[in-house]
């Protein structure tokens, strides 16, 4: 694709910015156009390294709106849709399942809608779905997720990206709509708002308090670094076959109470505290409803059809990832003020 017009929404988010950032800088002849809500999760800060760049433009606006995606798309007439915008804690969703529906699945069909009322089965077009591995369930030891394994759900979060999926699936086969999903496990990094277990934990830490770990810290999860997950999502919007579901995993298979345990020492070790101080920290809470076990991830379909692999193990991301946090205090400061304090607040205490 040369000289393409493309479309990335959620593109303030924590996946998204590294997303806009590797399309805008990798591919000077596209214009990225960032749609994003800026909800408490999206952050034009994010983005401020390449917010001049002249092939780069933000657009403020929600994807519930269906109208204005309408006429987004007949104004703009975008070449492809990377599609990242979602509501995704887990939490959250918990709390407020109505809004995941409307964001995660209304949002996704009036996106589908939009393209197909515009392209005109332009087979040329891409709509590129980002989905989650949690869609697929809990996973038994030894087995991993493939991109034939059954949809199973299992909390409000999971099931709304579930619904997307198979509305994405079935305007491909009920209108030849050119997609693409793809399925990835847990991303961390930099830019990653701290309501998520990393970097809830770093922020934990560096302010002294309790470290929440659901049940026994038994779940175990595969981890993906956000570049990584950036490189595999620029191979399968380029080269992935049309129709096609693709697993990004990141081989990083660990406890969260194992986790949890290491970035403890890693803290202390970049903290200048003494070992164990940051582990006295970890606050076992009940665990939360319908908490898969474990994820697994195989992308050797990724890996085999379209050359991608995973750049970082976890222990040389996980510290990246931590001098990132403690190199930008004044953005984490930032984004846990207000409302963020007040919601966990009351969110644990209710566990």
């Amino acid at each position: 694709m040369s000289a393409k017009k493309i479309l990335i929404t959620g593109g303030a988010g924590f996946i998204g910015s590294h997303v806009v950032r590797l399309f805008v800088n990798k591919y000077p002849d596209y214009e990225i156009v960032n749609l994003d809500k800026l909800t408490y999760a999206g952050n034009l800060e994010n983005l401020r390294d390449i917010e001049n760049k002249v092939n780069y433009r933000f657009i403020k606006g929600d994807i519930v709106d269906a109208s204005a995606m309408l006429k987004l798309f007949a104004d703009e007439q975008f070449d492809g849709v990377i599609h990242l915008a979602a509501e995704s804690h887990v939490d959250r969703s918990l709390e407020n399942p109505n809004e995941f529906v409307m964001t995660n699945i209304i949002g996704t069909v009036n996106l589908l809608q939009a393209a197909l009322k515009t392209w005109n089965n332009d087979s040329s077009k891409r709509f590129y779905h980002i989905s989650t591995d949690e869609v697929y369930g809990s996973v038994e030891d030894g087995s991993l997720f493939t991109e034939h394994t059954p949809i199973d759900p299992q909390s409000p979060y999971s099931s709304s990206k579930a619904g997307s999926d198979h509305f994405v699936k079935a305007f491909h086969n009920s209108y030849k709509l050119p997609v693409l999903i793809s399925r990835c496990s847990n991303n961390y990094g930099a830019n990653h708002f701290p309501e998520k277990l990393i970097p809830l934990m770093i922020n934990n830490i560096l302010e002294n308090k309790p470290l929440p770990v659901y049940g026994k810290g038994e779940n175990v999860r595969d981890w993906l670094y956000v570049e990584d997950h950036a490189s595999a999502i620029d191979a399968i919007f380029h080269k992935g076959k049309t129709g096609e579901v693709y697993n990004i995993g990141g081989n990083n298979e660990w406890k969260n109470i194992d986790l949890v345990n290491f970035l403890c020492s890693l803290m202390d070790k970049k903290l200048e505290r003494p070992e164990g101080t940051s582990a006295k920290l970890i606050t076992y809470v009940k665990d939360r409803p319908g908490h898969d076990l474990r994820y697994a991830i195989d992308s050797s379909k990724l890996q085999n059809d379209l050359g991608w692999s995973p750049s970082l193990v976890f222990e040389v991301g996980l510290e990246k990832t931590v001098d990132w946090y403690l190199n930008n205090k004044e953005w984490l400061s930032n984004v846990t003020s207000g409302q963020y304090k007040d919601y966990y607040t009351q969110m644990y205490s209710k566990r």
